[in-house]
Order: structure tokens, then C-alpha cells, then sequence
């Protein structure tokens, strides 16, 4: 599939005027070839007579101009600058706009310039898309061995932009040193230089499925890296590393989406070395959380990071590479890695998020372990399980009596807030259990009073996520997960609660 996309050029001044002067020669050419193919010259010929008239004028341009020129139909007359522009130009007596028209038809007459690309030439001898110091720059020969750099001012409209698509093309050309042809053409349009620059996608074959099994990847904040495991087609995990991205934050953007491109690739490489699909979360909103809520520093990094822009380069770059890209829905995928794999397997809980998602790719269903769901169906269990939450709540309302700044004030809200929904979905659990809810109070006798609980409706694996991970490892988000292992192998959770909670809840206790 052939296809156009436009970009606009910034220049010094200097520059600027070497190129209007370059464009002005081209254009002249270009009317030149066109007369001489009315009179059924031959592509040599009119060669050899632009050369001659054109001296200083590189001979590729030549080339070019003839290849313009070409375009035009010669049965027709045909008014270079545009026939209904000239035509007003004609007509128009008033001296203030026919100024204006007549600075527009001699910018349509006069401002062309266009180079048709060659795969030999790197992609384009004439006007070259070079990346410097992680700048997309335009590399525009003027004369022979002499160059201007134009900054290329384009950013991609939505994730289908096949700007993206050139982009992509082009990193990969970079790093493989096989180039791909493609034809760039000036216009001076309102004192602005725009530019088209034309390309064929290839229609390659998807070669590498998820029949062999998958890279899966799992993008994470805290810290800021990429988590990724490679996961066999019966679904077990092979190996993983983490790749840290903190380095990226302090980029600046055009250096920043450079490295994203050598990324993309750099993981695209590791796919087809391990001969596996990609799999990636299918992100449509990131929560950068809100002005004032005392996460200033999470804040920031989520500000100045784009996972999507990341994982949309992976996604193309995988693509006209012929490997294979599936995207999963994120949804409690590092809840599960976090519960079930992490303890389990001795891995990080990013690792594990990444393996979950690599395994929801290939089709598999995260069933709920065993020992998990007998604690939740234990009434003993559970009191403790609120108990731990009702002291964290009393203890964060003291807090937040004491502190005076309003940042660190919302930032405890906050978590004040998460601590008292964990708590209200424990007790909904228990009511399902027994007639009455219970509490801290309740295990000591007394019972709260009557509509204090709310009913909230979540996953089972949400139910999970508050009644394990605060309860038994202290944290709600914590990195080390082993202490899970316990309660998840034998449903051994009484050790571990003796070992980190000292609550003292009703009932007796097995040993």
C-alpha cells in the first residue's frame, strides 16, 4: 500500500533563504520538463537540456523535476500556480488583495521541490530523514556535498496515524542498515515550507504467533521500568528481566520518543531471538491522579511518561517486523501476579503481573487457589483480617488530627479512605457469612450498630487483594511477597500473623 503523509519544517534563517532559492530552480525545471515533453522529447534529451540550462543545479533534482513534470497532462494546457488563481490574479483590480493573490500564485509557481527516493541512497540522496541527538531532522542537499538540517515539526494524530507507521520504518531501517525508498516534496504554502513525504508499507506476513508462546510486558510507575516474561504456550514461565526506565524521565521529549523507537526494538529483537509473540495491556486511560492529593512525586513521574505512546511503537515496530501483538485487558492482572505467582514462584510482583498478562494472551483462566478461598470463607479469619484494618484506621485518624500541612493531610485522607473501603468489603464478606457483621467489637462482645456496613460490589479477586495482602503482609503494596507463601501452600495463616500482627481476635487457634 502507497501512502502520503505531510510534515512542516522549521529553519534558520540562512537556511531558509539557500532553500526558497533551491525550490525557485527545481520549480523552473520542472516547466522546462514539462514543455519539453509536449514537443515528445525523450527522457535522455530533456536530461541533457536541463543540464545545460541548469548548471549549478544537482542532477538528481533533475531527475526529480522530469519525474514531476511527467505528472501533468500534456494533451491540456496547463498554467503552472494554479488556473482559477491566475485567472482572479487577471480580474482582480483592487492593489491590497491582488498583492496577496499574487504572492500566493508565485508560492504555488515558484515554491517546489521534490527528491524521489531510492533504496540504494539510504532512502533518499537529495532530502534524508536523519535523527540527530534524538532530533528528527531533514537533511536537504543544496549543492554538491553541501547540506541544510530542517527540524521536522509533526506529531501523530491518533495511535493509526501512519506517521507512526514511517517513523517505525524508519528507526528499523536505521538499526538494520536496510533502507526502504521514499519520495519527499516541498511546498511553500502561507511563508511556511510543508513537506509530503511518500512510502510503501509493506504487506508482510505475520510469521511469528503465539503458538510458540509469548514476551509478555507489564509497564509499571513504581518504580518506573517494563517487567517482561517469556511464557511457554502450555503457559509457564520461562524467564524474565526488568528493564529500568528512570534514565528516560530526564529526556527531553524529542530525545525521549528517540529511545522509545530503540526500545521498541531493542524488545522486538528479544521476541524474535526467543521466537514469541509480544503480548501488552491494552491501555485506553492511565489515572495520573489529581493536583493535591499528596502523591506529588507519582504525580510528576506519570506526567512525564506516556506508557501508550510506548507500547503503540512496540506494537508497530512488531508489526513490520511479522511478529505477532495481543493485547490484554490489564484489568487485576497485577492482583493476581501479586497473590498467586509472586509467592509462589519467588518472583517480583511486577514480573508476576507481566506473567499473568502473558498467560491471559495465550488464553488461560487465573483460578482462585484453594487455601485463598477457604480464608475467606473463615469467620476467624476474616475478624482478624478487619481487626488489622480498624486499628490502621485509628491510627491514620490520630495522624491526621496531629498533622497541620494540607498535602501530607491529603495524602493521609487518602489512604485513610482506602483503609476504611477495604474494611467495609471484609465486612460485607462476613455478613454473607453470618446473620449480623462483625468487628473489632463484635469479637469482644459487643456488635456495631445496625447500617453502619455498605454493600460494595467487586471481583473476587479485589476481595482477595484487601483481605490478604494488608492483613498478612503489613503493606498494601508491598514489593516482598513471600510471607504469602504460607497462607497460599498450606492456608497456614495463623504463623504469619503471629510473626507480624499481634491481634488478639476470638476463637481458638489451630497449630
Amino acid at each position: 500500500m502507497y501512502v502520503s503523509v505531510q510534515f512542516k519544517l522549521q529553519l534558520n534563517s540562512p537556511d531558509r533563504e539557500k532553500l526558497l532559492e533551491l525550490m525557485r530552480k527545481q520549480s523552473s525545471a520542472i516547466r522546462s520538463a514539462y514543455k519539453l515533453l509536449k514537443t515528445k522529447n525523450f527522457h535522455n534529451q530533456i536530461y541533457q537540456k536541463l543540464r545545460q540550462l541548469f548548471l549549478d543545479l544537482p542532477t538528481r533534482y533533475i531527475d526529480s523535476a522530469i519525474y514531476k513534470a511527467k505528472q501533468y497532462p500534456t494533451d491540456k494546457k496547463v498554467v503552472f500556480g494554479g488556473k482559477a488563481l491566475f485567472e482572479k490574479l487577471c480580474k482582480n483590480r483592487d492593489e491590497k488583495s491582488r498583492e496577496k493573490l499574487k504572492r500566493k500564485w508565485k508560492e504555488q509557481r515558484q515554491g517546489t521541490l521534490i527528491s524521489v527516493g531510492s533504496k540504494a541512497d539510504k532512502g533518499n540522496r537529495l532530502m534524508r530523514f536523519e535523527s540527530i541527538n534524538g532530533e528528527l531532522l531533514l537533511r536537504i542537499t543544496v549543492s554538491e556535498r553541501k547540506f541544510i538540517y530542517a527540524k521536522v515539526l509533526r506529531e501523530p494524530s491518533n495511535a493509526e496515524d501512519k506517521w507512526n507507521t514511517f517513523l517505525t520504518m524508519l528507526q528499523t531501517s536505521w538499526q538494520s542498515k536496510v533502507y526502504f525508498p521514499y519520495t519527499v516534496e516541498l511546498k511553500l504554502r502561507d511563508g511556511e515550507i510543508y513537506g509530503n513525504v511518500s512510502f510503501e508499507i509493506p504487506t508482510l506476513e505475520v510469521w511469528l504467533t503465539k503458538e510458540y508462546g509469548v514476551i509478555a510486558i507489564d509497564t509499571n510507575a513504581s518504580p518506573l521500568h517494563l517487567a517482561l516474561a517469556e511464557v511457554s504456550p502450555d503457559g509457564n514461565l520461562l524467564s524474565y528481566q526488568t528493564i529500568s526506565l528512570h534514565e528516560f524521565i530526564s529526556f527531553p521529549k524529542n530525545r525521549k520518543d528517540y529511545e522509545e523507537w530503540l526500545l521498541a526494538h531493542k524488545i522486538v529483537e528479544i521476541a524474535k531471538e526467543k521466537g514469541k509473540a509480544i503480548a501488552i495491556e491494552n491501555l485506553k486511560k492511565v489515572n495520573k491522579g489529581f493536583r493535591g492529593n499528596g502523591k506529588a512525586n507519582l504525580r510528576k513521574r506519570l506526567h512525564h511518561w506516556n506508557f501508550k505512546s510506548l507500547l503503540s511503537k512496540i506494537e508497530r515496530t512488531a508489526k513490520l517486523n511479522g511478529v505477532e501483538v495481543i493485547k490484554v485487558n490489564p484489568a487485576f492482572t497485577s492482583v493476581i501476579g501479586a497473590l498467586k505467582y509472586a509467592p509462589q514462584l519467588g518472583i517480583d510482583k511486577d514480573i508476576a503481573g507481566a506473567y499473568v498478562i502473558g498467560r491471559k494472551a495465550l488464553g488461560f483462566k487465573e483460578e482462585i487457589p484453594e487455601n485463598y478461598l477457604k480464608l475467606l470463607s473463615d469467620k476467624e479469619y476474616l475478624e482478624y483480617a478487619i481487626c488489622t484494618y480498624e486499628e490502621k484506621e485509628k491510627e491514620l485518624k490520630e495522624q491526621l488530627k496531629k498533622e497541620t500541612n494540607q498535602y501530607k493531610r491529603n495524602a493521609i485522607n487518602s489512604e485513610l479512605k482506602q483503609v476504611q473501603k477495604a474494611k467495609d468489603l471484609l465486612l460485607e464478606k462476613l455478613k454473607s457469612l453470618q446473620d449480623e457483621p462483625s468487628s473489632c467489637e463484635a469479637v469482644n462482645g459487643r456488635n456495631p450498630k445496625r447500617g453502619e456496613t455498605k454493600k460494595v460490589s467487586q471481583s473476587a479477586w479485589q476481595v482477595l487483594r484487601v483481605a490478604f495482602l494488608f492483613p498478612v503482609l503489613g503493606k498494601v503494596l508491598s514489593r516482598d511477597l513471600s510471607p504469602l507463601k504460607p497462607v497460599l501452600v498450606e492456608g497456614a495463616w495463623d504463623r504469619v500473623r503471629r510473626r507480624l500482627v499481634p491481634l488478639e481476635v476470638g476463637g481458638g487457634t489451630s497449630q
